[in-house]
C-alpha cells in the first residue's frame, strides 16, 4: 500500500492506467448520450442540442477525472487552490 493508502501499491503512475480511466470515463458518458438518442428519438435540433450537450459532459467528466487521477498519484500541486 502507499503511505496514505490510495491508489496504487508503490505509489508509483501508470501512465497507460491513467489514459485508460480518463478515456473510459468519457466514453461511458458517450454511450449513455448515444442510448438517450436513440431511446428519445428527438428531432434534428434537440438532437443535435443533446448530442452537444453529451460531448461536452464528456470532456468535462475526462477533466476531471483525469485531475483526480494525477493528484492521486502525486498529491496537489503547489498552484492547486485550497479545498475551503
Amino acid at each position: 500500500m502507499s503511505k496514505t493508502g490510495r491508489g496504487r501499491p508503490g505509489g508509483e503512475f501508470s501512465l497507460g492506467r491513467h489514459a485508460l480511466i480518463s478515456v473510459g470515463a468519457a466514453s461511458s458518458v458517450l454511450v449513455v448520450t448515444a442510448v438517450v438518442v436513440v431511446a428519445l428519438r428527438p428531432g434534428p435540433v434537440l438532437g443535435l442540442v443533446v448530442a452537444l450537450v453529451g460531448i461536452v459532459a464528456a470532456v468535462a467528466v475526462m477533466g476531471v477525472v483525469s485531475t483526480r487521477s494525477v493528484r492521486r498519484a502525486f498529491g496537489p500541486g503547489k498552484d492547486d487552490r485550497s479545498e475551503s
